[in-house]
């Protein structure tokens, strides 16, 4: 297994809890999704850092904390069925949450990064999630409400079609950008509107309209 091995696992799980993340659920997750599948060859010796990594169309493969991080902030609401994500580049975001959540449905706008996480998904045999190519900003409305929503690119503003489309009770996770910071945020929508918490600062990609 050499770089792959269960210690080079354990001790990206042990980071992560150093760096606060405590739900069990979600180290156990990330302990068992292979990160090295989701990356180019030439860095599968670095895929078990705690570092976002490249993986072409000018995108990058989330830090393993920042997808424990927002897995865990949508977690944290009670046990959830039916999540949305926007962005599913390399496939690592949508494969963890479907350790976690009944079913996973996840949109990307370039069709090259939807065809190849399409294929390892098939061939890590991870049924549990559905897969559109579409603009994030849309959601995925036909598949509406969900319990919960992970963005994993940064707008300027908060898609109101997304918000829309939440469960009363469900909770948006996403990165947004002003005057130059990124935060990410977890968004709650309630029965009289939505309640928001600032979750800290974070990098991440733009989050861009349109299909590629």
């Amino acid at each position: 297994m050499g770089m792959t091995s269960r210690g080079t696992r354990d001790r990206l799980v042990g980071r992560l809890r150093e760096h606060g993340i405590r739900d069990e659920r979600v180290l156990s997750a990330i302990m068992n999704v292979p990160r090295h599948e989701f990356v180019d060859e030439a860095l599968s010796s670095r895929a078990y850092e705690d570092t976002a990594l490249p993986i072409g169309q000018s995108q990058t493969i989330s830090q393993p904390y920042i997808v424990a991080r927002m897995t865990e902030a949508l977690l944290a609401g009670g046990t959830l069925a039916k999540v949305l994500e926007v962005g599913t580049g390399s496939g690592y975001q949508a494969a963890v949450l479907a350790q976690l959540v009944s079913e996973v449905y996840t949109v990307e706008r370039i069709k090259e990064l939807l065809r190849s996480s399409r294929q390892l998904f098939h061939r890590l045999k991870i049924f549990n999630v559905r897969t559109r190519h579409a603009d994030g900003h849309l959601g995925w409305p036909g598949q509406a409400p969900f319990d919960g929503i992970i963005v994993t690119a940064a707008a300027r503003t908060i898609p109101e079609d997304l918000v829309a489309q939440l469960a009363i009770g469900g909770r948006l996770v996403m990165p947004l950008e002003r005057d130059g910071e990124q935060r990410l945020l977890m968004i709650q929508r309630g029965e009289d509107g939505c309640e928001t918490a600032d979750l800290g600062a974070v990098v991440f990609v733009p989050m861009l309209a349109g299909l590629s």
